[in-house]
């Protein structure tokens, strides 16, 4: 017998940018062996694709088009579109403002909107964003908003990419985490918000594995 779509689990974990959930998502779906969806990188896919194809970033339907056209990967950390490793180019400035920019508009998010429910696939998934919880998968049966001071966010985004060997200035990044912010939060579609149930996780003096024990030791809770 096949398993309803609805009766497999989903964490979901939203926040604002470079709050540590990509890497605490990632780490919950090695640990329980669950599919992992990171929608964050579907928008900078989606914003690579255009910047490549040169696809004008006013023309919505053709946004769109290129969203829904997309076949991604997440494999061991690594992002793959049309079977190329292309996790360093995604997270080029220009790639995430772009991303930013685009994830406003509503045929862009609609187009995505069905490729992400796609991922829910048996034994379960991870999912981690900024509206996994309130549109995507508003069954999931743990939703987790992590988040983190935006000082503590600028200093892991500094250190990314340093550590990538891309040049960075802490002030620079602070202010475009803040205006990132702002344009997430106030959008008209998707805000970026907790969702309703959510459980809170304040990021800013944890460990990484601190953050991934609490978010298995809430999922071990509801699951009984």
């Amino acid at each position: 017998m096949t398993h309803s779509v609805n009766s497999i689990p989903v964490i979901t974990i939203d926040g604002p940018t470079a709050s540590g959930k990509g890497t605490v998502a990632q780490l919950v779906a090695d640990t329980l062996h669950f599919h992992y969806l990171d929608s964050g990188a579907l928008y900078r896919l989606t914003a690579l694709s255009a910047l490549r194809q040169q696809v004008a970033l006013d023309n919505e339907a053709a946004l769109a088009q290129t969203a829904s056209s997309l076949r991604p990967r997440f494999e061991g950390g690594e992002v793959y579109l049309d079977g190329d490793s292309v996790s360093m180019a995604i997270r080029a400035e220009e790639v995430g403002n772009t991303a930013s920019k685009i994830a406003a508009l509503p045929a862009v998010r609609q187009a995505l909107v069905e490729l992400q429910l796609r991922f829910r696939e048996a034994p379960g998934l991870i999912a981690d964003g900024r509206d996994m919880g309130t549109v995507i998968f508003p069954d999931a049966c743990l939703k987790v908003f992590l988040t983190a001071s935006a000082e503590a966010r600028a200093q892991r985004r500094y250190k990314q990419l340093i550590d990538k060997g891309f040049s960075a200035n802490i002030n620079d990044l602070l202010k475009d985490l803040n205006e990132r912010d702002a344009r997430d939060a106030n959008r008209a579609v998707a805000p970026l918000k907790p969702a309703e149930g959510a459980y809170l996780l304040d990021t800013s003096n944890l460990t990484v594995n601190q953050a991934v024990e609490q978010v298995l030791g809430w999922y071990a809770a509801v699951k009984k």
